[in-house]
């Protein structure tokens, strides 16, 4: 089986449709996905020449990415798995406003203390984060962010990249032929993007 390993932000839209997609390659491929925390808050802290918006959208996002790295932190990293979908699916699906409630409410769902939404309001887990962010990014370039993927090569060599930005959702074998094709081009020495402007806004149905 093949084991890829996936950093997300809890916020991010594209991170969310490529994370339900990697649930989906589940069921047709033999492989699983193993979660891992990345803030994009952490990311451009500090960063000068960002949108008010996103500037503004940034600043909402430091509270769910240190809930969910403190749940990794006191239950292991198989927790991230379950309070992921609890978390995105308030944020993205039903545009739950991202505060103390939403906390409470994901980490209820997913079986966890509700003691881990303090961890929204404090800078202790920060560190952390930024180690986490080093671990997604430094295979593949720190100017980049979510969704990062990292998986074994056919040889054993580690194959990582950004992506894949794709809106809806593929679902059964559409998804695991996405799969097979992002392999195969990731796992192309000397490959590094291929890319086309976006015409439409993320899909998460």
């Amino acid at each position: 089986m093949t084991i890829a390993h996936m950093w997300f932000d809890p916020k991010c839209p594209w991170a969310w449709i490529t994370s339900r997609w990697l649930l989906e390659v589940e069921q047709v491929r033999d492989m699983r996905v193993r979660f891992h925390v990345l803030s994009l808050s952490v990311l451009n802290e500090g960063r000068e020449g960002l949108e008010d918006w996103y500037r503004q959208w940034l600043d909402t996002g430091w509270g769910p990415a240190r809930v969910a790295i403190a749940a990794e932190q006191k239950y292991g990293n198989e927790v991230l798995r379950d309070l992921y979908t609890a978390l995105g699916t308030r944020i993205h699906h039903r545009k739950t406003p991202i505060d103390r409630d939403l906390y409470l409410a994901a980490l209820a769902e997913a079986g966890l203390s509700p003691e881990l939404a303090d961890a929204a309001e404090t800078t202790d887990y920060d560190e952390a984060l930024l180690a986490g962010n080093q671990a997604g990014l430094a295979p593949i370039g720190e100017d980049l962010g979510t969704p990062a993927i990292h998986v074994p090569g056919p040889d054993g060599e580690l194959v990582a990249f950004f992506g894949p930005v794709v809106t809806p959702i593929p679902r059964g074998e559409a998804a695991g032929r996405l799969w097979d094709g992002v392999l195969l081009v990731a796992g192309t020495d000397g490959f590094y993007e291929l890319k086309r402007s976006r015409t439409r806004r993320p899909i998460f149905d």
